[in-house]
């Protein structure tokens, strides 16, 4: 397997499960926005538990029970294309978080072994 090493960065979006664009989840939109773009890829990732600058805990626990719980949403791409979604942000995300950190991606490519 051949390995390379690219620069690139991580496109890191917080926001409320209940945050909504057009009609649908602020987080489905958002994704939706980077697949139009021609981004690498998304991921959106529910978490348990969380609070932002309101210090408002939100969390699955049963007696605190919340509808609203963080959704985290990550892209990685070259930079130039990060900044290709960043005025879909700057107009639609209210009251999230995101954050854009430099790395490295180390791809892996080539056959799979036999019997994998």
């Amino acid at each position: 397997m051949m390995q390379t090493i690219e620069q690139a960065q991580l496109l890191r979006v917080i926001v409320g499960e209940s945050d909504r664009h057009g009609g649908v989840p602020l987080y489905e939109a958002i994704v939706l926005r980077a697949r139009e773009l021609g981004l690498a890829g998304a991921t959106v990732v529910r978490a348990c538990m969380g609070y932002g600058a309101s210090s408002h805990l939100h969390t699955t626990k049963v007696l605190r029970l919340s509808i609203d719980l963080p959704m985290v949403i990550e892209i990685v791409d070259r930079p130039e294309k990060i900044a290709t979604i960043l005025p879909f942000l700057d107009e639609y995300v209210h009251g999230g978080l995101v954050t854009i950190e430099d790395l490295r991606v180390l791809h892996y490519r080539g056959t799979k072994p036999a019997g994998a």
